[in-house]
């Protein structure tokens, strides 16, 4: 069997790098992409998060390498440089350069194509409803539903506790419920009735 990743980065910097992007590109991209709403901004900070992830590599010892978690190292820097690209830059509406919601599934779940016609209309409506929650809201439930990380993960990358990061995903899938653009899958009912179990999985696409 191959070496995991994290003995590869400790070994062979770059090889083990090729293979983190080659493994974690997607899950990176499906982020960014549903943070942003855009995917040429999810492409560009795509870009800048392996660079960065590079660069930082570069000064660990092989030993911090062996200890990453690299799905959660890589979305930390991610969630990091989306963060300081929304404080510089002027946001743009998420539908300015026409995101292609086929390519928002989040990696290694891609469903087949019947399936994505099925659904395309109800993620192109929720990828504009998750560009009008709140940062607060929509950064914990893209890491912990796009992301698939667990709630300790998002905590540490949000430097929250588990309880307010369980409180935020929990009011955010509220809030899509509410939505205006998932109206006709909510059936005009309101949040009632609405398990989180549901929407996370729309959430995922």
């Amino acid at each position: 069997m191959p070496p995991p990743i994290t003995e590869l980065l400790a070994t062979d910097l770059d090889d083990g790098f090729t293979e983190l992007v080659r493994t974690q590109a997607g899950a990176v991209r499906a982020v960014l992409l549903r943070l942003s709403g855009s995917a040429r901004e999810a492409d560009d900070l795509g870009q800048d998060t392996f660079l960065r992830a590079y660069s930082a590599l570069r000064d660990y010892s092989p030993q911090r390498r062996r200890e990453l978690q690299p799905r959660a190292w890589l979305l930390t820097i991610a969630a990091n440089v989306w963060r300081n690209h929304v404080r510089t830059a002027a946001r743009r509406p998420a539908t300015a350069d026409g995101v292609q919601v086929s390519d928002v599934e989040p990696a290694d779940r891609a469903p087949g194509p019947e399936q994505r016609a099925l659904d395309g209309t109800r993620r192109d409506r929720l990828v504009l409803a998750l560009a009008d929650l709140p940062e607060h809201h929509r950064l914990p439930v893209v890491l912990r539903h796009i992301g698939e990380l667990s709630y300790q993960e998002v905590a540490q990358i949000l430097d929250s506790p588990v309880g307010t990061v369980k409180a935020q995903v929990s009011r955010g899938l509220a809030a899509l419920r509410a939505a205006p653009q998932l109206a006709a899958d909510a059936g005009g009912s309101g949040t009632s009735g609405r398990g989180e179990g549901r929407y996370s999985e729309e959430v995922t696409g």
